[in-house]
């Protein structure tokens, strides 16, 4: 019979740090996500074909309506807890043990629930007047102002709800279940879908689309309450408390927040321009629902799954770990990313048509999009890089470096995209946002080079190099198909559903599309970007 071995203590009894399993998390987030993305992606095909772009006031009000809370959302919510929670939570959780860390995220989410229902309040009923502020343009014609007047009001309580679902997923992350946040966004789409196809008119289709986003919100909140119970987190509502660990981490999501979301505030701004042209917001969302795949795909999914990882790295003293999980996560990411970033310069008018002429939705919409998807498409690798090299910083407990260089990034953005807009209408505005969402990564890493934080070692270079050679010889596909897109289209005439919303050119998409996927995996292991050795030994648990 052995000796009685006394209680550890809460730091040894806390969940072990995971050296391994970056891949996998991030496939886990990347899978369910690829799910909502389709779901979304047909939700997208639902509103361009009910609402249109410049043919009506519908769309461009809805997508107002959609982008004045999903910024706050970003700023207050995503951005703030991304960069001081999760890590904070996840220290508390390896130093003090479950208890103390379930206090800390039911107070946090207390004054943050509090604070976006405040500004949710204040918002509706000044709605009227901050519409001249997000929409300017709007002004020039009465109907849509008052229409993105209303939408907007109906739509700013998903702040709060999503504001819930963000901390919410951050517990469940800490604790490394990726599951339920990734699928979350999947309801969005189908309440959406189901108030928006009913509708037979533009007006009535934005009208009740805001109303299903408040009905999804809702039922996210709904499910990621039950998710955190059932992970056996204690994380239970009481009346908002400004303890000594609230301060602390209010002191840090300010600056964490503004850092974070430098990418919203930089579309808020390029809509706010934007909405002096009919139609401009929506070619502009058109054109940011296409990036955004990469982005969410796979930026944000290893960006999620890095930051437990990294933060338990960092506290642990390992910086070999570190090292090793930032080089994975940037070579990964970049694998995903920069073929998605050469098809949408390479075919911008193949994929915009191809996707969403028809119904309201016209031609020249259409080509208003591909032109700004063309310089999206530039600006895509840095959209992920930001969301990676800001882990880098918030897992170390800087916020305020992510920050300074945020706003640096925004003044760019501002400065160059009212100039370009002057200069070349709607897609100089996608322009700016590149060009400031690199100038942002740049700063980013020499401030890790700088601190000896990160840099990339030699081999992640090297991939680096081999990952672009891979994308550019897709991408030569890509771009010839696009120039002879008649030649595919021709026997396919015929084929489709006519006057449906299935034809030639949906098929020819599809097919140069699948040609693409197909042809990048060879030359990816051809150039020696990624090995399928190591591929498969990173899908397994445990350290690759």
């Amino acid at each position: 019979m052995t000796d009685a071995v006394p209680p550890a203590p809460a730091e040894e009894i806390a969940p072990a740090p995971k050296k391994g399993g970056l891949l996998k998390s991030s496939m886990i987030y990347s899978g369910l996500t690829l799910v909502s993305r389709f779901m979304g992606f047909f939700r997208d095909l639902a509103v361009s074909y009910r609402m249109g772009a410049s043919l009506t006031p519908a769309a461009d009000a809805y997508n107002a309506a959609l982008a004045f809370p999903n910024l706050f959302r970003r700023f207050f919510a995503e951005g703030a807890f991304a960069a001081a929670f999760v890590p904070a939570y996840a220290k508390s959780l390896q130093r003090d043990g479950e208890e103390t860390a379930d206090i800390l995220a039911a107070d946090a989410m207390a004054t943050l629930a509090a604070s976006t229902i405040i500004i949710t309040v204040i918002c509706q009923l000044a709605m009227p007047w901050l519409m001249m502020l997000i929409s300017p343009g709007f002004a020039a014609d009465p109907a849509k102002y008052k229409l993105a007047v209303l939408l907007t009001q109906i739509t700013m309580p998903y702040l709060p709800c999503m504001a819930i679902v963000a901390h919410l997923s951050g517990v469940l992350n800490a604790r490394d279940r990726f599951i339920l946040s990734a699928g979350a966004p999947i309801l969005l789409n189908i309440f959406t879908l189901a108030f928006i196809l009913p509708q037979s008119s533009a007006v009535g289709a934005a009208q009740w689309g805001s109303v299903g986003v408040v009905a999804a919100g809702v039922a996210q909140a709904a499910l990621l309450t039950w998710g955190v119970n059932k992970s056996g987190a204690k994380v239970h509502w009481r009346l908002p408390r400004l303890t000594p660990e609230v301060r602390e981490l209010i002191g840090k999501a300010i600056p964490g927040a503004l850092a974070a979301s430098a990418t919203q505030v930089n579309i808020f701004i390029s809509g706010n321009l934007a909405s002096h042209v009919a139609g401009g917001r929506s070619w502009l969302a058109t054109a940011d629902r296409l990036y955004q795949l990469p982005l969410g795909l796979v930026g944000v999914a290893i960006g999620v799954a890095l930051l437990p990882r990294l933060s338990r790295a960092v506290h642990s003293g390992d910086r070999d770990d570190a090292q090793s999980a930032m080089d994975q996560a940037v070579t990964l990411a970049m694998a995903f990313t920069l073929p998605a970033s050469v098809a949408l310069v390479a075919m911008p008018g193949f994929l915009s048509d191809g996707l969403y002429t028809r119904g309201q939705f016209t031609a020249f919409d259409a080509s208003q999009t591909a032109a700004a998807l063309f310089f999206y498409g530039l600006g895509t690798p840095a959209f992920v890089l930001q969301q990676l090299y800001s882990r880098a910083f918030f897992a170390r407990g800087d916020t305020k470096s992510p920050m300074r260089f945020a706003l640096v990034s925004v003044a760019v953005n501002v400065a160059l995209g009212v100039l370009l807009f002057n200069l070349v209408g709607v897609k100089g505005i996608a322009a700016a946002t590149a060009v400031a969402s690199w100038a942002n990564v740049a700063q980013m890493a020499w401030g890790l080079s700088r601190k000896g934080h990160y840099s990339p070692s030699g081999q992640t270079w090297s991939r680096l190099i081999r990952i672009s050679l891979a994308s550019l010889g897709m991408g030569l596909l890509l771009a010839a198909a696009s120039h002879w897109r008649d030649l595919i289209e021709a026997p396919l005439r015929g084929i489709g559903l006519t006057g449906h919303a299935i034809g030639a050119k949906e098929f020819a998409l599809a097919l140069t599309c699948l040609a693409g996927a197909a042809l990048y995996p060879p030359l990816l292991f051809l150039f020696g970007g990624v090995k399928p050795a190591e591929l498969k030994a990173a899908l397994r648990r445990g350290k690759a």
